[in-house]
């Protein structure tokens, strides 16, 4: 036989409690209501066809082709219509309180912190045994391996060993600080000699480092960050009272 379950407003409240995540909650709602303040200040208004174009995008990234798609979505979500047109108009302030607040700042931000968005093509292998990292590195160093081969018989995750030990395109604010100094002093193409850190002793090729360009998705990283500071001190400055037990 099927049993229903009573959810109250209150029982949400209390799990929130119970899980942590209260603080978390009541400082984005506080957050909310800094951006709209300061929106409204700064006479910043969305237009419809920004929140159409803005929905669009929304679909199209959570895969919503369909009105079938979207309504399942809701239902999962436990949104209404309303709720989610809420949510784009938000999205949409935030991002052009961002631009408001930040757009002159952008690049002269880039320039004067290029550095951390230095990128590394990188392969790692990390090991237990430094001796025989080190025996390995003078391997490769000497042509009697590739590093490769090294990676296909040291590396224990599949996937990774299936790609050699690569990394991909890795920040410096990604890496621990001995291991970003080591791999962008390199000059690439490169075997570094192990790396001792917490986590074992680091085998690493470098095969190439990327000079980052200010396009679009960095012009927008750096506001999401510019603006995350901004939010943070703006919470520092007011006192938020919650009117509940």
């Amino acid at each position: 036989m099927s049993q229903s379950i009573t959810i109250t407003s209150e029982d949400i409240l209390s799990q929130l409690k119970l899980s942590y995540k209260l603080s978390t909650v009541i400082e984005t709602i506080a957050h909310r209501q800094l951006i709209a303040a300061a929106a409204t200040e700064a006479g910043i208004k969305v237009e419809t066809k920004e929140l159409q174009e803005a929905a669009d995008r929304f679909r199209s990234m959570y895969a919503l082709q369909s009105s079938d798609e979207t309504w399942a979505w809701f239902k999962k979500n436990r949104l209404s219509l309303d709720n989610f047109e809420e949510l784009i108009y938000v999205n949409v302030i935030n991002t052009k309180l961002a631009n408001h607040l930040f757009a002159d700042k952008i690049e002269p931000y880039f320039f004067e912190h290029q550095l951390e968005y230095l990128g590394i093509v990188m392969y790692e292998v990390v090991l237990d045994d430094e001796d025989l990292a080190m025996e390995l590195f003078y391997g490769i160093q000497e042509a009697e391996m590739s590093f490769y081969e090294v990676a296909h018989q040291y590396i224990q995750d599949t996937e990774l060993r299936r790609k050699g030990g690569y990394r991909g395109i890795v920040r410096r604010q990604d890496l621990k600080p001995e291991i970003s100094a080591a791999v962008f002093a390199a000059t690439p193409p490169q075997v570094l000699k192990p790396i001792v850190t917490s986590q074992g002793v680091h085998l690493i090729f470098v095969e190439e480092i990327i000079q980052p360009q200010l396009d679009q998705e960095l012009r927008g990283r750096i506001a999401a960050n510019l603006f995350d500071k901004w939010l943070q001190q703006q919470i520092q400055q007011v006192e938020i009272i919650t009117l509940f037990q």
